[in-house]
C-alpha cells in the first residue's frame, strides 16, 4: 500500500520537522524544505512549490516565534488552490492579535486548524491508518 506524502510547511529555526519525521518515520513519506539547503529564493520557491504539488497532505506549523509566516502563507495558498488536504497548527494567532487579524484570510482557506502541535499531529496520524 502506498504511503501518504506529507509536505512540512513552517519555520526553519527549530527542529519540529525532525521530531515529526522521527515520530512517523514508517507511516508517511515526508518532503521537508529544511532538507534542500537552498538559499536562492527563486530556487527554493521552485523546490517548495514542486513538492507542495506532489504532496497529498500539507502539514503547516506556525510556531509562536515564527517572525512572519510568509513562506507558510504562500505554501498554504498554493495547496488550497490545488485542493490539497491541509492541516494547520496556528500557535501564533493565539498570542498575537495583530498577526491574527492579518492571518485570518489564510485561516479561512483551511478547514483543519489546531492551536497546538500535539492536536495537529494526532489528526495527521489518522491519515496513516491504511498504510
Amino acid at each position: 500500500m502506498n504511503k501518504e506524502k506529507v509536505y512540512l510547511a513552517g519555520g526553519m529555526k527549530s527542529a519540529w520537522q525532525d521530531e515529526i519525521k522521527n515520530r512517523f518515520k514508517n507511516k508517511f513519506i515526508f518532503y521537508n524544505p529544511k532538507d534542500h539547503q537552498l538559499v536562492d529564493s527563486t530556487l527554493f520557491n521552485t523546490w517548495d512549490l514542486h513538492y507542495v504539488k506532489k504532496s497529498d497532505i500539507i502539514f503547516a506549523y506556525l510556531e509562536k516565534g515564527n517572525p512572519s509566516g510568509f513562506g507558510l502563507t504562500l505554501e498554504i495558498g498554493y495547496a488550497a488552490a490545488l485542493k490539497k488536504t491541509i492541516i494547520l497548527v496556528d500557535e501564533k494567532s493565539t498570542t498575537d492579535e495583530s498577526f491574527a487579524n492579518r492571518f485570518r484570510i489564510v485561516r479561512e482557506s483551511v478547514k483543519n486548524i489546531f492551536e497546538d502541535l500535539e492536536s495537529g499531529l494526532n489528526f495527521l496520524e489518522r491519515f496513516s491508518l491504511y498504510t
